[in-house]
């Protein structure tokens, strides 16, 4: 039987085919070509785009994991993930934050990128709208575009030295179709954290317009405000169990578990539940044996955590030194997360930017543009890499910044 053609009538959905590609991921994949190029270990790429730590997992969690194989855990769990993990995460919550939670308001989702994927999929219709404050991780934007809808990035201003929350603005871009806001705190890429004040706009703004209010608080262990592990105050110590509030979370930052792909939301009940069905559409469930490991990680991890810290402080400290030593860079200090967004002076192509850096010194960042709208101008540096990689990599970038402020000729 002959075939028509592959191109006649069959298309890739619009909705996919628009969102686009991210300029993070497009940057890393060029630098792996030229890794694979490279012959000598000098000319491979210092890889600082990435948001990931490149210390180990702590080898306890290893360990669980392995004796939850060997345990035979290896099976299904509930949709919401298994229920040991949802009770060690309320006890989590009680002793972290002083929040009481039921095991029915959170659900373990694997990563969380599927996290915000499932609750965002249990607000939006298509044509619905979601306000995102940006410069922002920009898988939110995307799964906004993925379920049909459309994502109005309003920009946090640089205020002196700290980023701000401009609510004017967020007023202005209230529509009959918007149905939730999404912040980030600790901010990727800004490293800025929501005050208390911040945190009770937002749910003044989120319930004055009958909007949810989702919170990504994946760093919020990686605070440099207080002493080393503690945590950013979570958004759930200001709402009640009937606020439309919702909490992304991971494992992959806190416990260096960026490979696992494991993580958890928080939800009012009936947003709980639903998004625990869907999940079963998504991914069934987390891995099973990933989900014992990580009750180990919530019960015996806070040492390690304090460690972890305290190294992502240092090498914050340093960077930053090193990086306002630079002609042309303006960097405003982070209160958390793990990196640092310097304003490059006149810049208005950061891709092209990170690319030339790239080719010219074989040190791959991150470029602000990817960030959505704030961004560009900017660039985004992670420090949470060791100093094997942080320091030739900073003198690297120095002589590139100090070659791109000099005339030439002189």
């Amino acid at each position: 039987m002959s075939r028509a053609p592959a191109h006649l009538g069959a298309r890739v959905a619009a909705s996919a085919a628009d969102v686009p590609y991210s300029r993070i991921r497009e940057l890393a994949e060029e630098a792996m070509v030229l890794d694979g190029q490279s012959s000598r270990p000098e000319d491979r790429v210092l890889r600082l785009y990435f948001g990931e730590s490149n210390l180990p997992t702590p080898e306890f969690i290893k360990r669980a994991a392995e004796k939850a194989l060997r345990d035979g855990l290896t099976y299904y769990t509930e949709n919401a993930g298994t229920p040991g993990l949802r009770r060690t995460l309320c006890r989590y919550y009680e002793s972290t934050h002083g929040v009481a939670l039921e095991p029915g308001e959170i659900v373990v989702t694997a990563s969380g990128v599927q996290a915000l994927n499932v609750a965002i999929r249990c607000l939006l219709d298509p044509g619905d709208e979601a306000i995102i404050l940006t410069p922002a991780w920009p898988n939110g934007s995307a799964i906004v575009q993925l379920a049909n809808a459309l994502p109005r990035q309003i920009a946090q201003p640089l205020s002196g030295s700290r980023y701000s929350i401009d609510f004017d603005r967020l007023e202005a871009a209230v529509t009959p179709r918007t149905r939730f806001l999404l912040y980030t705190s600790p901010s990727n890429p800004l490293g800025w954290v929501a005050t208390e004040a911040d945190q009770e706009r937002l749910l003044e703004f989120t319930r004055r317009h009958g909007l949810w209010l989702l919170a990504d608080e994946v760093y919020e262990r990686l605070w440099y405000q207080a002493e080393p592990g503690a945590a950013v105050p979570s958004i759930l110590r200001k709402c009640s169990r009937e606020d439309a509030v919702i909490v992304a979370q991971s494992f992959s930052k806190t416990y260096c578990m960026t490979g696992w792909r494991l993580g958890w939301l928080v939800a009012r009940g009936d947003l709980a539940a639903r998004a625990a069905q869907l999940n079963e559409f998504i991914v069934s469930h987390a891995a099973t044996f990933t989900q014992r490991a990580a009750e180990e990680a919530l019960l015996w991890g806070e040492k390690t955590v304090r460690e972890i810290v305290a190294h992502f402080r240092t090498n914050r400290d340093y960077c930053l030194e090193r990086l306002r030593a630079m002609p042309g860079l303006t960097v405003p200090e982070p209160d958390g997360a793990f990196y640092l967004f310097p304003h490059v002076a006149g810049l208005e192509d950061s891709f092209g930017l990170c690319r030339q850096i790239l080719h010219e010194t074989r040190v791959g960042v991150a470029p602000g543009v990817a960030f959505g709208e704030g961004g560009e101008g900017s660039i985004r540096l992670c420090y949470a890499a060791d100093r094997t990689v942080l320091g030739p990599a900073l003198d690297r970038l120095a002589t590139f910044f100090q070659s791109r402020s000099t005339p030439h000729g002189r």
